[in-house]
């Protein structure tokens, strides 16, 4: 599977962007796609995944409320609609994949097997 992230910008804080993931290769083996961040110095965290089939998500308690995941399975799209954007939200943002069926630890970036080239976030306040 590859992994092509794209959306990503300077804004405000308080404003929106929309990260977009377009998917390609062995999209039928995808179980589920996530998005992490990355600062300077700092681990990759997670920020939200959902479920490729039923499209059950998940989200981090720091972007819970203000951020929203989704996908479009005919058009192998996923999403991420950042609202409400703080300076705190400033990383490299990475679009993932992975063919693991475990909802438990869907959060952990070491489950997941591909990985996009990161597109970057900039909140100024």
């Amino acid at each position: 599977v590859q992994l092509v992230e794209s959306g990503g910008g300077s804004v405000q804080s308080g404003e929106s962007l929309k990260l977009s993931c377009v998917a390609s290769g062995r999209i039928f083996s995808m179980y589920a796609m996530a998005w992490f961040r990355q600062t300077a110095g700092k681990e990759r965290e997670f920020v939200a995944a959902i479920n490729w089939n039923d499209g059950t998500p998940l989200y981090d308690d720091s972007v819970k409320g203000r951020f929203t995941i989704a996908r479009d399975n005919a058009a192998n799209m996923g999403y991420l609609q950042m609202n409400n954007l703080k300076s705190e939200d400033t990383a490299l943002y990475f679009c993932a994949a992975t063919a693991t069926s475990d909802w438990n630890v869907i959060n952990r970036q070491n489950r997941y097997d591909w990985w996009g080239q990161g597109t970057q976030v900039t909140v100024s306040s």
